[in-house]
């Protein structure tokens, strides 16, 4: 290494940001993720002993994964190299391979792999590795935002051990973020900030868990404040508003936050709770949510779980889907809300859907018979001769306009699939299916 090298690195340290310069040097340091890294847990024993497995690091922004492995490759003896999924290829993974095994086969030294967003590497970027991880040459880590069951080829996840990272709670954020304002050598503390109860409060909430937002926003914020005459700077809410501008949104559009929140959207609205209803609904349309999809899943939830207690609910969301795409954003969100309590506070009902589900299963599993001839149509001589149509009753010549014919196949004459629930509109639905037919139509029969 060249001496105008060593300074371009000392000064990149230097300008890099807080976050950075704030990685944790030893496990002392680490705040948080005491559940996986504690003093007596094995995942700790394992590092600290050199006999680190292949691992698969699970969790959001922020919540220490990167630092985590370099802390791993501080500790470790074995060759460490780090690349990210956004930037490598097929090539630079053989590279690795070749280098790795030119390692052990010289110094009988294993190497170390970290592979930051290993979710963006697809199946054939992942084979690459496989042989090399099973034999051991490689020890993988990997780190991912997104669920590894379904972001990591199956005979990779195998083979590693997934641990789990959770958002930075509070009060460790605000430990966090007191170490970096009181640094003096890799912090800020030279240029003395100093956060009161509320703006630190402000801070941690707006970072949402994400300990790289609140490091970067302090920075920003501490050098965007003047000093005051004994060179304090005082950081006040205003000042975090100002930096933060917005609170930090954990989701992604394709990944388990999408449907981890349309999921809680989904079955708050099922349970008849529309408070939690419109605050999921609040979560995705800040996190930028395509307002469509939403629309569409109110029209499957209309149907599928209000249903025929309340016919009027998939008009609603289906005038709901209009409006969204008639009108746009920011505006359709009222419709969606209206949509969304509307749905909540409505009786509830699967009776279609199960009804549906049920005769599709026994279409599959029973034989077609033929249709019963007097609900065939006579539309010729020859279909006319064969009886097609022969003793059909036309039912509005009937009192009521109703009267009680066998429509179903010789095998299914009995076969009830529509069961009314006691809820909303089925209630009088059901009394009248019973007058028809003599028989109780409801889903406790």
């Amino acid at each position: 290494m060249t001496l105008f090298t060593h300074q371009a690195q000392n000064q990149l340290k230097r300008d890099a940001p807080l976050a950075t310069r704030m990685r944790p040097r030893s496990f002392e340091e680490f705040v948080g993720q005491e559940h996986i890294v504690g003093t007596n847990k094995a995942l700790r024993k394992s590092i600290q002993a050199n006999q680190t497995p292949s691992l698969i690091l699970w969790g959001p922004p922020g919540s220490g994964k990167t630092t985590l492995a370099n802390l791993i490759a501080k500790v470790t003896k074995n060759h460490f190299s780090s690349i990210s999924a956004v930037g490598s290829g097929v090539a630079d993974l053989r590279r690795i391979v070749t280098e790795s095994k030119d390692r052990l086969g010289m110094n009988n030294q294993r190497t170390m792999l970290f592979i930051d967003e290993i979710h963006r590497f697809n199946k054939s970027q992942q084979d690459v590795i496989l042989p090399h991880v099973e034999d051991g040459t490689i020890v993988l880590i990997g780190a991912t935002t997104e669920n590894p069951s379904f972001e990591v080829i199956s005979p990779l996840l195998s083979r590693a051990r997934v641990f789990t990272l959770k958002p930075i709670e509070e009060n460790q954020m605000g430990k966090i973020i007191t170490n970096a304002a009181k640094d003096i050598d890799r912090g800020i503390g030279s240029q003395m900030p100093k956060l009161d109860n509320d703006s630190m409060k402000l801070l941690i909430a707006l970072s949402n868990g994400d300990a790289r937002i609140a490091l970067n926003a302090l920075e920003l914020a501490t050098i965007s404040t003047e000093p005051d005459t004994s060179g304090i700077r005082i950081i006040t809410k205003s000042k975090i508003e100002d930096v933060m501008q917005n609170r930090s949104q954990i989701y992604d559009k394709t990944g388990d936050n999408h449907y981890d929140t349309i999921s809680a959207f989904i079955k708050s609205i099922r349970a008849s709770d529309p408070d939690a209803s419109i605050y999921y609904l609040a979560r995705m349309i800040e996190a930028g949510e395509d307002p469509m999809f939403i629309a569409r899943r109110l029209v499957i939830l209309a149907s599928e779980d209000v249903g025929l207690a309340n016919p009027q609910a998939l008009s609603v969301a289906v005038a709901t889907q209009q409006a969204v795409h008639f009108i746009g954003m920011p505006e359709g969100r009222i419709p969606l809300a209206e949509a969304t309590i509307y749905l909540a506070s409505s009786r509830k009902s699967n009776s279609a859907n199960a009804a549906i589900d049920e005769a599709i299963q026994d279409v599959k599993r029973i034989p077609s018979e033929p249709i019963p001839l007097h609900l065939r149509n006579a539309v010729s001589d020859l279909t006319e001769d064969l009886g097609h149509g022969k003793g059909y009753k036309y039912a509005h010549e009937y009192s009521g306009h109703f009267v009680r014919t066998q429509n179903m196949p010789k095998s299914l004459e009995n076969k009830r699939y529509y069961k009314a629930s006691d809820q909303g509109d089925e209630i009088e639905t059901s009394k009248r299916l019973l007058k028809w037919w003599g028989k109780e139509n409801k889903d406790n029969q």
